[in-house]
């Protein structure tokens, strides 16, 4: 089963705070998405661009334009419970 994200907050330094419906709450940290992926470096190049971090309707990905997602089983499993 595919997680569902309840909640998601963008924080300092480039790092995500997420609730799961299941209560478990992870940080993951998008800096090594920015150092690998292109299409992430957007996220340090265009001022403000971090912060407006979104979730999608099904609640399994978020999202901060059309080139730059994040699924919420990767989230899940790649994050550090908090």
């Amino acid at each position: 089963m595919i997680p569902r994200i309840k909640n998601i907050t963008a924080l300092d330094d480039y790092v995500l705070f997420v609730e799961f419906d299941d209560g478990y709450k992870v940080t993951y940290d998008v800096k090594d998405d920015i150092n690998t992926l292109p299409t992430f470096r957007a996220l340090v190049d265009v001022f403000g661009l971090f912060k407006q971090v979104q979730l999608d309707s099904s609640r399994t990905c978020v999202y901060w334009n059309d080139e730059i997602d994040l699924a919420s089983d990767s989230i899940y499993e790649y994050g550090k419970a908090s």
